[in-house]
């Protein structure tokens, strides 16, 4: 069924400073794309999903565009009662990739936002819009696939059934401290299953969400404290691997480093999953910087790889990772590597509208594609705030974006056979 969209331009909406959400007619709503602000057109615009989340941004007023001039004007008093508004964004729900972030204008002093998302949103007709799409129709993270009481039922079972398991006791904290949804699902017995395993990390990326320096914005999980022994690994990813729906098992989690620093341990336990059952797909998701580490988890019987990736352009590349041993160089060998012995290569491709979209990134991303062939991207939206993205990585645009939309129509175009979407596929 194709997405609902606004019967007319939705409006701005703003936060009062008790965090009321209101709208303000007199403005439409607008989109920014890396400091170009823009009405989003209606085949931009979907429902806010379920299971998304609105978020106020402290510091920032919020900026729409004038009906009749179809220019962008910044919202500096609150109609009301004159105060300062604060601007509203959307964290979309997992499956959905946004087109343009919240436009606004940031004021001194202004904090940093948390690691989210920021997709723009209006109100129109008693509901919120939002600018993005549906980007993989899996449902294995929707909202309404959780029901929590069966969540908790399950949780506690397994943790009480094997309480010697550190990496059991471990999800179960995500799980229920954290809501992570892989976790969730790995208790509930289906589709793709967590396995965590590097407490130590190769790279100081800017927008970690398991590790940042005191003073920044903090992180959004906590990193695991051990790395388990590649029998508590197999433990919990045989029966997964044997009995779930579309069973994925994936090393490399947001509540970790890098897996790759652990390879011996996850050659072992790929080797112990291997000798149990054919069956399921086992996965890793990294930033591929050691390519002779990747080499062993392929003869071990790795299945796939996601790579991360926020640029194709390596000095980008690394302002971003601040690698520590490695180059975007060393990500190509193991991608080429993973292709070579014919195993499945998906990119974990940061969008942020306005630097994804860039000519030159465009440009840069078609060559890796070109060079490397990657089975599928990933749309995963950057959890960053965007302002501080741009600084990090010295941002200067090469030209007007291409807009996401055109983006993607463009690699579809270019390369027929890449597919995309938002998790990780299934294989066997």
């Amino acid at each position: 069924m194709p997405p609902r969209r606004p019967a007319r331009p939705p409006s701005l909406v703003f936060a009062n400073s008790r965090g009321e959400i209101l709208d303000f007619p007199d403005l439409y709503m607008a989109g920014d794309s890396c400091g170009r602000f823009a009405q989003p057109e209606t085949d931009d615009l979907i429902e806010l999903p379920p299971g998304s989340e609105l978020f106020v941004l402290p510091g920032r007023l919020p900026a729409g565009i004038n009906p009749a001039t179809g220019e962008a004007e910044v919202l500096s008093s609150n109609p009301h009662d004159g105060s300062a508004p604060q601007a509203v964004a959307a964290f979309m729900a997992p499956a959905h990739t946004l087109v343009y972030t919240a436009a606004y204008r940031t004021t001194a002093g202004a904090p940093l936002l948390p690691l989210f998302a920021y997709a723009a949103v209006g109100w129109q007709a008693g509901k919120f819009w939002v600018a993005g799409f549906r980007s993989d129709p899996d449902p294995r993270q929707d909202a309404d696939r959780f029901n929590q009481k069966t969540i908790n039922r399950r949780t506690a079972a397994m943790m009480k059934r094997l309480p010697a398991n550190r990496l059991v006791q471990h999800l179960g904290r995500c799980c229920l401290s954290y809501g992570c949804p892989a976790a969730r699902n790995f208790f509930l017995g289906r589709w793709e299953a967590p396995l965590p395993t590097s407490p130590v990390c190769n790279a100081s990326c800017a927008g970690c969400i398991s590790l940042q320096p005191s003073g920044c914005c903090p992180a959004a999980q906590e990193r695991i404290s051990f790395v388990p022994s590649p029998r508590e690994i197999a433990e919990i990813a045989v029966p997964h691997l044997t009995t779930a729906e579309r069973a994925i098992v994936s090393f490399g989690q947001g509540c970790e480093g890098e897996p790759l620093l652990q390879a011996p341990t996850l050659e072992k336990s790929i080797r112990l999953m291997r000798g149990s059952t054919s069956r399921g797909t086992i996965n890793l998701n990294s930033n591929a910087g050691l390519p002779a580490a990747v080499e062993r988890l392929i003869d071990a019987g790795l299945d796939s790889i996601r790579v991360s990736l926020n640029s194709a352009r390596p000095a980008l590349h690394e302002l971003y990772y601040r690698p520590r041993g490695f180059s975007l160089r060393d990500v190509r060998r193991s991608i080429i590597l993973m292709k070579k012995a014919g195993r499945h290569v998906s990119l974990n491709y940061f969008i942020l509208p306005g630097f994804t979209d860039d000519p030159d990134e465009y440009r840069a991303l078609c060559g890796l594609i070109e060079t490397c062939g990657p089975d599928y991207i990933q749309l995963r939206n950057l959890n960053m705030d965007p302002e501080w993205y741009m600084r990090v990585v010295h941002h200067r645009s090469s030209g007007k974006p291409l807009g996401i939309r055109n983006w993607l129509e463009g690699l579809r175009t270019r390369f027929p056979l890449l597919r995309f979407g938002y998790f990780n596929p299934p294989l066997r």
